[in-house]
């Protein structure tokens, strides 16, 4: 199983970002698909999830800033990450039924 996330990189504090992670056809339209994120010194923690039908799980420190989609057409999940804080800065993995992917860095400048 393959999951490929890209989108990241160096932004500015109150920009924006949108990570994408394409993975095959069969494991993402049956499972449920989330992106989590690991900054330096700490643990990876849930960024947000979203099911086969379309519902969604935020962490509290992105609600309202950042918003997860699927789009079953192109076996694709997307994290639009708005209004980006210093300390969203981490590598951002995607992740599928106990597969990772190999991670996008995010660093957000203040």
């Amino acid at each position: 199983v393959q999951l490929v996330e890209s989108g990241g990189g160096l932004v500015q504090a109150g920009g924006s970002l949108r990570l994408s992670c394409a993975t095959s056809g069969t494991i993402f339209s049956s499972n449920t698909m989330a992106w989590h994120r690991q900054a330096p010194g700490k643990q990876r923690e849930l960024v947000a999830a979203i099911t086969i039908g379309g519902s969604t799980t935020y962490a509290d420190s992105v609600k309202g800033r950042f918003t997860i989609s699927r789009d079953n057409a192109k076996n694709t999940v997307y994290l639009q990450m708005n209004s980006l804080k210093p300390e969203d800065t981490a590598n951002y993995y995607c992740f599928c039924r106990g597969y990772w992917g190999q991670g996008t860095q995010v660093t957000v400048s203040s």
